[in-house]
């Protein structure tokens, strides 16, 4: 017979979008958690006002008019994710069951968070970069980003790369680690979420499906994270117990609104030569 040990233990990936890329927010107020909206701050442009008398125009066209942005609505929407754990009510306990859940929750919830801002959000919204000629290599398609970005938004922001990529940054020693802080940037200074998430989807705009050898990169404005509580349903033994078959049955879900702001832009890259 071999012994029962506990479980191996595990870590979420450092760079993930649950690091220290974002800005992580715990709220307890269930209307927050149901989805926010706000006013996009930083997607105008500020120009250049040029003095008409040092302009060789026509004075009979008029002096020239200062322009005006009206702020766009922006919203975010609630991810929720879960847990559960199922064994025979006669070889595990309640608590035990708890435990595992709501460990297995811990480990796993910043993946299920970065697959659904990926397919929610990045895929369904991003302009595309990738030129006619196909995929990039992976400099060029971090380049053509940052520049999509510092135009539309000219702040810092967030690149996100599927985990199966990564290790393509360090060729061209495209980012390196701020010991201070222990996020990854970018030569321009945007910070760099590496997501296993990211990787299991691997969707260009639209959510169609990348091909063979490539990879899609995205570039956001900040971001920021509303989480909500964990919760464990049900709270008790009793109900945790299906009375047809003997199992108990242990769910722990969390509602996390995830939130970026003005363009998003994506790059399909190549991942083998």
């Amino acid at each position: 017979m071999r012994k029962y040990v506990e479980a191996i233990p595990g870590e979420p990936l450092p760079h993930g979008i649950l690091g220290a890329c974002t800005d992580i927010r715990d709220v307890a107020d269930v209307h927050e958690l149901l989805g926010v909206e706000w006013l996009a701050l930083g997607c105008c442009p500020v120009n250049v006002w040029r003095d008409p008398c040092l302009d060789d125009e026509s004075p009979g066209e008029g002096p020239p008019q200062k322009e005006f942005c009206r702020p766009t609505a922006e919203h975010a929407d609630p991810i929720t994710v879960y847990a559960g754990a199922e064994c025979s009510a006669l070889g595990w306990t309640y608590a035990e069951a708890r435990t595992h859940a709501e460990a297995s929750l811990a480990l796993g919830e910043q993946e299920a968070v970065e697959a659904g801002f990926w397919t929610n959000t990045l895929a369904m919204s991003a302009v595309d970069l990738t030129p006619p000629e196909g995929p990039v290599n992976i400099a060029q398609g971090v380049a053509a980003l940052e520049g999509c970005l510092a135009e539309s938004y000219g702040g810092r922001g967030v690149l996100h790369v599927p985990a199966g990529a990564a290790a393509l940054l360090g060729c061209c020693n495209l980012v390196s680690e701020n010991p201070a802080t222990g996020n990854l940037r970018t030569l321009a200074g945007n910070c760099v979420i590496i997501g296993s998430g990211y990787s299991a989807m691997n969707t260009g705009p639209g959510n169609l499906p990348a091909d063979p050898g490539t990879a899609w990169l995205y570039i956001t404005g900040p971001v920021i994270i509303r989480r909500g509580p964990a919760e464990t349903i049900p709270d008790r033994p009793g109900p945790s117990v299906n009375v047809r078959n003997n199992d108990r049955n242990v769910l722990v879900e969390r509602a996390f609104i995830v939130g970026t702001t003005c363009t998003i832009c994506a790059v399909n890259v190549v991942t083998c030569p």
